[in-house]
């Protein structure tokens, strides 16, 4: 049977319904209309002032009804890290009491070995092993100091989740020279600032440095780039969508304000989605972040998920080092080493942009922190422990003497330990040893694929089978060598992507007055090294005449 023409009429209310639906975007939500409204009235309704406005209204509600959520649990995630803190400040005590606060005493195996079931649904703090788990991350504070960082955080109306500060404007990384610095020169730097970041900072003062975990980016940055235009780059312009995609696109996933004033204060800040960090402090994907919470910082608003993922991050960071040390080794060793991890593939080392000798500054000036940081988890792992006399002295937990460990060097603990390392770093290093081994691909994708049927099942079977085995019984040279080209791989694209992006998130000004600080303090290290040389030297010639 002959079909006659479509009416006009027909034809046009078919190509509305059959024409794609794009997205309007309204804010950070997205609603779905048709792509014309041709002949289709209810389409027009649908896309008419009075629904916008109604469907706007309540999508803002809707909004704030979120924002005062994630506010409220703000100020819960910050009374949790005061709580913490103020756990970590009583404990002026023997090293056992620091031990036990990150060792269940309870009688329950899984507590005792929360690594052998870790739960990753937690929901609030109480789903953590048990009550203080965790607080080895909390570093004690000057009070006073502290309630001013605390402050930065809440001088931002879009939800922080999680938040720490660090860097050298917040753990010194020199010995304080009695010097005393003008008014002029404070006034430079923190144009208001009060007495308590003064007196932190020994007479130097330096831009402060955060990080914010949110939960949406986008959503957090419109509602930032209202209150605070001025922290942004010309990028801004294009709007928080545009923010965002650089942020978790390029680079690391985070994206820096420095060299705004907040309360009086000169900061840096960056924002970072819980789930990104999340994932770098497990899997070690790009490392920048989980490098920074290798080392002691100041957590000022704490998260379950994000504590439980340190944790696993910190351990993951000293059986990193053990693997790259000799069956002894000092305090200021292991330290050393956990510190240079998130520097080795760290472009900025490359160039007279860093001091060379930041990692030493940082260990050296700051041991009590590293020993609060590492000690209890040195404690838990069954293949090193402390030999050093020092141990019996009193306080000793709290002085800055490095002490000597051992470590077990037998082939099968080494081999677990190379199989709990986070799975992309550990993913990289088992591809090294496949090529040196030269193991077939069908091979080595069958022992692939056992390994991830062992980790759906239970943490606790990641036990190192014989490749492991192999790995860590390589020649010393030989692991140090390749555990270093993966810390490389890891890091060095997503720090130099970061880096690349800076002139486009902080604007060319900040970036150059950023790069001309850095010259500064290469420079300074440079000649603080040679005073160091020409002293030893002179030391030397003395002693040789004597």
């Amino acid at each position: 049977m002959a079909r006659g023409p479509i009416p006009l009429a027909l034809k046009g209310r078919l190509a509305s319904r059959l024409q794609p639906r794009r997205p309007t975007i309204l804010g950070p939500y997205v609603q779905l209309l048709p792509s014309s409204t041709s002949g289709n009235s209810l389409y027009r309704h649908s896309r008419s002032p009075a629904h916008l406005r109604t469907f706007a209204t309540q999508r803002d509600q809707t909004a704030e009804t979120n924002d005062a959520k994630e506010t409220r649990q703000g100020a819960q995630n910050e009374a949790t890290a005061d709580e913490a803190t103020n756990t970590a400040a009583s404990d002026t005590k023997s090293h056992k009491a620091i031990v036990d606060e990150a060792a269940s005493s309870s009688g329950s195996s899984i507590e005792k070995d929360w690594e052998s079931n870790v739960n990753w649904k937690i929901e609030s703090f109480k789903d953590l092993p048990h009550a203080n788990f965790g607080v080895n991350q909390h570093m004690p504070f000057n009070a006073e100091f502290k309630e001013v960082l605390k402050q930065i955080p809440w001088a931002f109306r879009a939800p922080i989740r999680y938040a720490f500060a660090y860097g050298s404007g917040v753990f010194p990384q020199s010995r304080s020279d009695g010097k005393t610095a003008t008014d002029e020169e404070l006034r430079a730097i923190h144009p208001k600032a009060p007495l308590a970041i003064h007196r932190a900072q020994d007479g130097t003062p330096k831009m402060l440095d955060f990080i914010f975990g949110v939960s949406h980016t986008q959503h957090w940055h419109s509602l930032n780039m209202k209150q605070h235009p001025e922290h942004y780059s010309s990028l801004a312009k294009l709007g928080s969508g545009a923010v965002s995609y650089v942020q978790d696109h390029l680079g690391a996933g985070v994206y820096f304000n420095p060299y705004v004033v907040v309360n009086g204060i000169l900061i840096k800040y960056g924002v970072v989605q819980l789930s990104t960090l999340e994932k770098d402090l497990t899997q070690w994907d790009t490392l920048y972040l989980a490098g920074r919470l290798q080392k002691p910082v100041k957590i000022l608003r704490d998260d379950p998920k994000i504590r439980l993922a340190n944790q696993m991050n910190l351990l993951s960071a000293l059986r990193t080092a053990l693997l790259l040390l000799p069956p002894k080794f000092t305090e200021e060793e292991l330290f050393g080493t956990i510190a240079g991890i998130s520097y080795l593939g760290d472009p900025r080392m490359a160039l007279p942009t860093e001091n060379k000798s930041k990692v030493k500054n940082i260990v050296g000036n700051n041991m009590a922190n590293f020993r609060r940081l590492y000690l209890p988890l040195i404690e838990t792992l069954p293949n090193v422990e402390y030999n050093d006399p020092g141990c019996s002295e009193k306080d000793w937990v709290w002085g800055d003497k490095s002490l000597g460990l051992v470590q077990d060097m037998d082939p099968i603990k080494r081999g677990n330990m190379v199989r709990r390392l986070p799975k992309s770093f550990r993913s990289r290093l088992y591809f090294q040893y496949q090529k040196k081994f030269a193991i077939p691909q069908e091979d080595f994708n069958k022992m692939m694929e056992e390994s991830k049927n062992e980790d759906a099942i239970a943490f606790k079977r990641r036990e190192g089978g014989g490749f492991e085995r192999r790995i860590a019984q390589d020649s010393p040279e030989e692991l140090r060598q390749y555990i270093r080209t993966v810390i490389k791989q890891t890091i060095s694209w997503p720090a130099t992507t970061q880096s690349l992006k800076g002139p486009l998130t902080s604007g060319f000004k900040r970036t150059i007055r950023y790069l001309s600080e850095k010259f500064a303090k290469y420079r300074q290290g440079r000649a603080a090294e040679k005073a160091a040389d020409s002293e030893a030297k002179t030391e030397a010639n003395g002693s040789n005449k004597r």
